[in-house]
């Protein structure tokens, strides 16, 4: 790995294009390196978990909005719709866009955290969909979405976004382009244009995912799938873009993030090097924000020790600084406590998914977000006693580079009304990498199951299953096989219609 010093140049000082961070990435995405075999199998894992969540979203209203916007941009030899027939196609931007959509809604597939946010897995539906549109193989793929990770989580290690309260699809756009261009093989310099255009356009803030959160936060990854799929398209059409995007006197850096001052590091392998960043992301468990995983599996251990939730008197947490101010009582979002709050909303409350896990001693991607869940009694009566502390230990260990040493755990003091105290604490999630029960290729499969339950007929659930984990063997044409079908007749519509 070489770690790239990122800095703002004022325009009477020429920064020659292979000095740009936009070109660094460039020249990775458009090598031949050798693909890694355990980030081809953790591809697999990560394309069933994907499904898994796009086809358990189906049925859920922004999702049913973007499949009727898509299923409106028909076309004969395009990409498909998760739950929809193979025999239709659709432009792949707006493929791209529908199941980015599914994908991203229930807040249930991969994370990466560093020293900004991020969910690689939103890579996969844009390549996929321009992936089946231009007939590649399932090698390219897999070298498009190894590509794609690489650049997101080197970048969400290098550049916060999140301390401008900018939204972190803006990695996404740059990581979407640059893995497009590694799939379909394309030269350094249309991927380097590709690249800042997908910057370019893709900055958005964080109020998507602040207050009144709403229907957006899940079309906000897909629409910046959308974008670099169309500035990839521009592109190899010879269009070239604002340049340097990033170290430009009035870059994203000089005017939206740091600062003209700002200096930035930014790890990225050597030419040739093979790609495994895929490795440090890790899958969830449960359908909630990453950094309440470990506090689900502490209040289900710690329910065991609390013999009478009546007896509570109140409850801190002491966390990191992201999860104090981004899912905490320091973000000072009064929705995060209010019993009627959006689902997206209560999805960022570590109060209430703290207080919901701790009386149920478990958690489901459905009834733990149920309205009547919400208003329940004892629920809020918890949910309204817990607060949140940054503890900079837990900052520390959150941002530690050492992928075995990270940590997006807590510390919870339950003090009951007699003055005892009961004192738990976590790393990270069980489900981790390096948790006590680490997801595996079987776990991936048995979220798929459960969670496609009813919904896949098993003969196509078996079909999906045994195709994906083939995928390195899959000839051009045939990735419309990784699409998943369900039955017409259980896929819902939305009564209202739009300009399309």
């Amino acid at each position: 790995m070489i770690l790239h010093k990122v800095k703002v140049y004022p325009s009477k000082i020429h920064l020659p294009k292979k000095n740009q961070l936009a070109w660094k990435i460039a020249e990775i995405a458009s090598d031949n390196s050798k693909l890694n075999k355990e980030s081809i199998e953790m591809v697999i894992n990560r394309i069933i978990d994907n499904a898994s969540v796009a086809i358990a979203s189906l049925n859920r209203k922004p999702v049913i909005s973007s499949r009727e916007m898509a299923i409106k941009h028909s076309r004969k030899n395009g990409a498909t719709l998760f739950g929809i027939s193979n025999k239709l196609k659709f432009d792949c931007e707006w493929a791209a866009w529908s199941n980015g959509t599914a994908v991203r809604e229930l807040d249930f597939h991969d994370t990466f955290l560093a020293a900004d946010y991020s969910h690689p897995g939103d890579n996969i539906p844009p390549l996929l969909s321009v992936a089946q549109q231009k007939k590649r193989s399932g090698l390219d793929l897999l070298k498009g979405i190894i590509t794609a990770y690489e650049v997101q989580v080197n970048l969400v290690k290098g550049i916060c976004l999140h301390k401008h309260k900018v939204d972190h699809i803006a990695h996404l756009g740059p990581s979407v382009a640059a893995g497009i261009g590694s799939m379909l093989k394309l030269n350094t310099e249309t991927i380097y244009q590709a690249v800042q255009q997908a910057l370019h356009t893709t900055i958005s803030t964080r109020q998507s995912r602040k207050g009144e959160i709403s229907s957006w936060k899940a079309y906000a990854p897909a629409h910046a799938g959308k974008l670099a799929i169309e500035a990839v398209d521009r592109t190899m059409r010879g269009e070239g873009s604002p340049s340097p995007i990033y170290e430009g006197e009035d870059s994203v850096i000089a005017r939206i993030l740091d600062g003209k001052k700002a200096l930035y590091k930014v790890p990225l392998p050597k030419k040739g090097e093979s790609k495994k960043a895929i490795l440090e992301t890790y899958t969830k468990e449960y359908s909630a924000e990453y950094q309440s995983q470990a506090l689900i599996d502490l209040a289900k251990k710690l329910k065991k020790r609390v013999h009478n939730l009546n007896s509570i008197k109140k409850i801190d947490i002491y966390t990191s600084h992201h999860t104090h101010y981004v899912i905490g009582t320091g973000a000072n979002d009064p929705q995060k406590m209010d019993p009627n709050a959006s689902r997206e909303t209560l999805d960022h409350s570590i109060m209430y998914i703290f207080a919901v896990a701790l009386e149920d001693g478990n958690w489901h991607h459905i009834k733990s977000y149920s309205k009547a869940r919400a208003r329940k009694k004892s629920t809020i009566r918890i949910w309204r006693s817990i607060k949140t502390h940054e503890d900079k230990k837990w900052t520390k260990k959150y941002h530690n580079p050492n992928p075995k040493k990270k940590s997006f755990g807590a510390k919870v003091v339950i003090t009951l009304k007699n003055g005892k105290k009961i004192i738990e604490q976590q790393d990270r999630a069980d489900a981790h990498p390096y948790g006590s029960r680490p997801f595996e290729r079987q776990d991936y499969i048995n979220k798929f199951l459960t969670l496609t339950e009813k919904i896949v007929e098993k003969n196509e659930s078996d079909r999906f299953l045994r195709t994906v984990q083939n995928l390195k063997n899959l000839k051009s044409g045939q990735l419309e096989r990784l699409n998943v079908q369900v039955k017409k007749n259980k896929i819902k519509k939305n009564p209202k219609k739009g300009i399309f």
